[in-house]
């Protein structure tokens, strides 16, 4: 079955034309100019995938909102912000949303395809392991229930995505190996770039620290990447 995926643009020529090449790949896609479609929409059913603008029309973060709702919704559905802006702020605003990815306008189809290709490849990989008994992954005070995907900090729990899960697992399954931003990439099963990685890894932190103000378990390697210190 066609995996389905929402495409929310309020450009007609991009949202035409990137409607245009998902269709060629076989992907069954529905195209929305507003947020209100968008929304009216999601709330009959789901995406399997939704790529999202983020200033839609007099809205300037009307693609933050239904990032919201999405995530709400399913902590698993992967989801891309695609947009002009192009800076920390907006690329941090969306992640910090629960986003997937983040991609600017001028990147080419190609490229869109496979960070779209490799974000199903990922969720094909969870649907795997939820068949798979459960495996714990436990160093400090931290848990990871493989078969659940959810963490937890002295037994609190943390609120994570999918992508921020599988880079965490990278991290702590292996305290004191050092994880290059391509490995976690590879960890995540996604494409993403290498500002995306940090983002993420800075979320973890601050989400880990509001459970624990010392906390400093996952240390920067400069030019090398990232590790889980003993």
């Amino acid at each position: 079955m066609a995996k389905r995926i929402a495409l929310v643009e309020d450009e007609k020529a991009i949202r035409e034309n990137y409607s245009s090449s998902l269709r060629k790949q076989g992907y069954e896609v529905y195209a929305y100019e507003t947020k209100q479609e968008a929304m009216n929409a999601f709330e009959t059913r789901l995406p399997d995938l939704a790529i999202l603008d983020v200033g839609l029309g007099d809205d300037p973060e009307g693609g933050f909102e239904l990032c919201r709702y999405l995530r709400a919704q399913s902590s698993s559905m992967p989801i891309i912000f695609l947009t002009a802006l192009d800076n920390e702020f907006d690329t941090i605003s969306g992640l910090r949303l629960g986003a997937d990815d983040y991609l600017t306008k001028d990147i080419s189809l190609t490229q869109i395809m496979v960070r779209i290709s490799a974000l199903f490849r990922r969720i094909d990989a969870v649907k795997q392991n939820m068949q798979m008994e459960d495996e714990f992954v436990e160093v400090d005070k931290l848990k990871l229930d493989i078969n659940r995907f959810t963490a937890s900090w002295d037994n609190h729990p943390i609120e994570v995505t999918l992508t921020e899960f599988w880079i965490l697992n990278a991290l702590a399954k292996h305290p004191g190996h050092v994880k290059t931003r391509e490995q976690l990439m590879e960890a995540a099963k996604a494409v993403v770039d290498d500002s995306t990685v940090t983002s993420h890894i800075k979320r973890l932190r601050k989400k880990i620290v509001a459970l624990e103000s010392d906390f400093d378990q996952i240390e920067t390697v400069y030019g090398m990447g990232y590790r889980w210190k003993p």
